[in-house]
């Protein structure tokens, strides 16, 4: 599949929760960024079904540091069944881990995606992309993992070097979620075994992914 150059796109934020699955009382945060919340972060500034996100990597800004929060959740889903929600009678509190004061690096590039016709092409969605990234235009407001974190982007110059990563933190921070496999019915999420070097967290192919 044919990409575009990388794009780094400079996101922070004052808190980030990006939960962990297996832990499903409290909410729990990965220690770093997950690759399926960069691709939110990007497909808030510019998606479309002609097109898809790679993200390729993930630097750390910052220390890691967690707070412990209550937070207000709602105990069901909206369905047909049951198209309004109580909002008093289904509140429920829980404590969320969250992470605090974060920055990170993300790279990643465009591509086509199996919807693209042949009046699409990469510098369409680049120029695209780059005009909003740089206007600060956006579909709806980032957020860290939680709609209520939102999230704060720069798209970095071409001649500018990357801001030094935090070297700090667990070098192997375990499993992590990757994203989900929409080719699925229902969507089947996948996981890699995630390693940060110097801060830096590379992200695999698709295909070197488990779910």
């Amino acid at each position: 599949m044919e990409l575009s150059r990388p794009f780094r796109l400079h996101v922070w934020g004052d808190h980030a929760l990006f939960t962990r699955p297996d832990m499903k009382v409290e909410r729990v945060s990965y220690e770093i960024m997950t690759p399926a919340a960069a691709r939110g972060i990007l497909e808030a500034i510019l998606w479309k079904p002609q097109m898809r996100w790679v993200v390729e990597r993930i630097d750390r800004l910052k220390p890691v540091k967690f707070a412990s929060v209550r937070r207000n959740e709602v105990g069901l889903k909206a369905s047909p069944d049951r198209p309004f929600l109580e909002i008093e009678q289904d509140r429920q509190q829980r404590q969320a881990f969250v992470l605090v004061d974060v920055a990170y690096l993300v790279h990643a590039r465009i591509g086509l995606s199996q919807k693209a016709g042949p009046e699409d092409n990469l510098t369409k969605y680049i120029v695209m992309f780059r005009r909003r990234a740089e206007g600060g235009q956006v579909y709806q407001q980032p957020c860290l993992g939680c709609r209520e974190f939102p999230a704060f982007f720069r798209l970095l110059g071409d001649d500018e070097p990357d801001p030094e990563p935090d070297k700090s933190g667990n070098p192997r921070p375990g499993t992590i979620f990757y994203d989900y496999d929409w080719s699925r019915k229902p969507p089947v999420p996948r996981f890699f075994d995630a390693i940060v070097e110097r801060g830096r967290m590379t992200i695999p192919p698709f295909e070197e992914t488990r779910p």
